[in-house]
């Protein structure tokens, strides 16, 4: 009958809404159609529609003069009130989900020169990031960067130069993934990756995992770029370090004059250390801090070099290998 809006003031919705229960009227009023002509109708039954203890809706059903509802009609239109509160709950939480979504992007659209495109990915799975207090964890940090870049940069066009970089960098962010690292930081040549969604056994592993599997697909990038490059230029490696022990993970904002910047990072030497030994490793190597390596302790091959002097670091630390036995 095209009742679309002609109900809300009806007796029995309104007494529907207002007792917050079912009600039943033996007889009831005329339903209007649009084009203004009368219905005449019989009983009528209002069942309030409850979403998280709130009446949202009604749902008003007529039938034809001289009959009566059955036991089994109350049971099915029962059925569809709560159908339809389960409906309209599902819309207002969607709704707000695209609320949120859509203050967290105007947030962000303010900052976007400023941020790294894994910090706003990070935000936009997880938006509660951009008001939460830096949290200790147990974490794992890897830091890689690619040797024979700067040769690289100074023998082929700049162009080439980031194709090659661009399809390097590619290969790695699956593994990445995979293992359950973030890409915390982007420059030039150089990646941060931080593991921390697990303890810190798991992320230590998971980072190695993903060490070895950015190594593999550097060997193969390289075997294809082989064919194309001068013979007498190295090949591109990627030297790898790795560290794990408690830091302070969450968002950091830099505040200047003009902009702000923003990132999510992982504060402490844990993240100082791992750096250190991506700058000292050599030829592709992997190295790995104390603390990494006995939460890998007899899963891989691990070679001890002994002390390390690093660069910016008072005292050596103890530095291990996963690729290369120290020269005898």
């Amino acid at each position: 009958m095209n009742c679309q809006s002609c109900k809300r003031d009806r007796p029995a919705v309104k007494k529907a809404i207002e007792n917050k229960k079912a009600v039943v009227v033996s007889q009831s009023e005329p339903i209007r159609r649009v084009d203004n002509s009368l219905v005449t109708v019989g009983p009528e039954y209002a069942m309030p529609v409850f979403v998280e203890g709130k009446v949202l809706a009604v749902v008003s059903v007529v039938i034809q003069p001289l009959t009566r509802y059955t036991r089994r009609d109350f049971f099915l239109i029962r059925d569809f009130a709560d159908i339809l509160g389960t409906i309209i709950l599902n819309a207002k939480r969607q709704w707000e989900m695209t609320q949120e979504k859509i203050r967290i992007s105007r947030m962000l659209a303010n900052l976007s020169p400023f941020v790294p495109e894994s910090v706003r990915h990070m935000v936009n799975k997880d938006p509660d990031l951009l008001t939460r207090e830096k949290e200790r964890k147990d974490i794992s940090v890897l830091f890689l960067d690619l040797e024979g870049y700067t040769s690289l940069s100074v023998s082929r066009p700049e162009v080439e130069v980031n194709q090659i970089i661009e399809k390097m960098f590619s290969s790695f962010v699956d593994p990445i993934h995979r293992s359950h690292g973030d890409i915390n930081e982007t420059a030039g040549d150089a990646l941060m990756i931080i593991f921390k969604n697990h303890d810190g056994k798991t992320n230590a592993i998971n980072s190695v995992k993903a060490a070895f599997e950015i190594a593999e697909q550097n060997r193969t990038i390289n075997q294809s770029l082989a064919k194309d490059m001068d013979p007498m230029m190295d090949s591109i490696d990627v030297n790898i370090g790795i560290n794990s022990g408690s830091a302070l993970v969450g968002m950091t904002r830099f505040t200047g004059s003009l902009d702000t910047r923003m990132t999510y990072t992982a504060s402490g030497s844990v993240t100082n250390i791992a750096s250190r030994l991506s700058d000292h490793a050599k030829g592709g190597d992997i190295l790995i801090g104390e603390d990494t390596q006995k939460m890998i302790q007899g899963l891989w091959p691990v070679y001890g070099l002994g002390p390390v002097a690093l660069k910016g670091l008072k005292d050596p630390i103890e530095v291990f290998s996963l690729l290369k036995a120290p020269a005898r």
